[in-house]
């Protein structure tokens, strides 16, 4: 048990790095930032709907599929923002934001921000982060011993099977909005129902009037398919193969944000590919600051760490995807061997 002047220690040393970054302006709002990037993601939304009418009954609709997974990836990644009030000082607004936005998608913002409220509390833990205790994979050897039947077959293969799995990340969105809504989970119930309701009648009503019905199921699955693979591509490397939090880790914020989280570095384009999330330490240790500002936050937060000797774990993005793979085919192991 630490003594009450190790607590002390530890919140002194996160204190400082807030005084840190305090002092550099890297809290301040970016409302100009994001008034631009929204603009030009509604932009590119809109773009992709009348490219939709004009174009008409053709399989070169699958085109525009495939470029409205981006542009509702960069649409989700808007929400997530106004989740943790990077863009106003108030909630409400942020709110709206979040709302109006989580509606383009098909996703409820009040589930989705309650669940993500939770995994920023408790990082990979076993039992309270809700992003590593789901049915269909295991993180730990632990949830791996506990599954039975079919899951417990995935288990053993998850590593083969994670990616194809990602291809069901979308409608698995739109499953859990619709469930949560329904059993009254969801302090906004009424707004996100039919914010949710009406996206489906136009997203579902424009695909089945313009297209014929084949094109119109492929075009379905290829939209929220390749949109789920590239959330899931979104959110992995941050903590997927991280160490799961212990005891003395969870009484000290610094370090369990740092040792669970994972950096992706990569520049411009990985920036805007990841919205930002690549920059996944300093957004923990900081989720109010606005995306652009994480990556001047980074050498900052980087450098505090090495003083202190807490590891800064940074990769590439193909190798962050390695290390959630090896990740998982480790802990299905010791199934597969059971078996043998």
């Amino acid at each position: 048990m630490p003594t009450s002047l190790d607590t002390q220690h530890t919140l002194g040393d996160y204190a400082a790095l807030s005084k840190l970054v305090r002092n550099a302006g890297l809290l301040e709002r970016r409302r100009g930032y994001y008034l631009v990037k929204m603009g030009l993601t509604l932009l590119a939304m809109a773009g992709a709907w009348v490219a939709f009418a004009h174009i008409g009954d053709s399989w070169w609709q699958l085109f525009v599929a495939a470029f409205l997974a981006l542009v509702f990836a960069q649409l989700a990644f808007i929400g997530h923002d106004a989740g943790h009030k990077q863009i106003f000082q108030k909630g409400k607004p942020n709110n709206a934001i979040g709302r109006l936005h989580g509606g383009l998608i098909g996703m409820s913002y009040g589930w989705w921000n309650k669940g993500h409220n939770q995994h920023h509390a408790n990082p990979n833990h076993e039992h309270d982060d809700p992003d590593v205790n789901i049915d269909a994979l295991a993180f730990t050897e632990g949830q791996a011993r506990l599954k039975t039947g079919f899951t417990r077959w995935m288990a053993k293969y998850q590593a083969y099977l994670f990616f194809p799995l990602l291809l069901l990340e979308g409608l698995n969105l739109h499953a859990s909005s619709v469930r949560a809504i329904w059993k009254g989970e969801v302090k906004s119930r009424k707004i996100d129902g039919a914010l949710l309701a009406l996206h489906f009648v136009l997203y579902l009503g424009a695909v089945f009037l313009v297209l014929s019905p084949g094109i119109a199921v492929v075009f379905v699955v290829v939209h929220q398919g390749l949109w789920g693979v590239y959330m899931g591509c979104s959110f992995a490397p941050n903590h997927k193969g991280m160490p799961s939090p212990t005891e003395e880790d969870s009484k000290d914020f610094l370090r369990k944000q740092v040792l669970t989280s994972r950096n992706v570095r990569g520049g411009f384009w990985v920036d805007l590919a990841l919205g930002g999330l690549n920059y996944q330490i300093e957004h923990h240790l900081f989720p109010h600051m606005p995306r652009p500002n994480l990556r001047h936050a980074q050498p900052i937060v980087r450098q505090f760490c090495l003083d202190k000797g807490i590891p800064y774990a940074e990769t590439t993005l193909l190798r962050s995807y390695r290390y959630v793979l090896e990740h998982l085919h480790e802990v299905g192991a010791p199934l597969r061997a059971a078996r043998a």
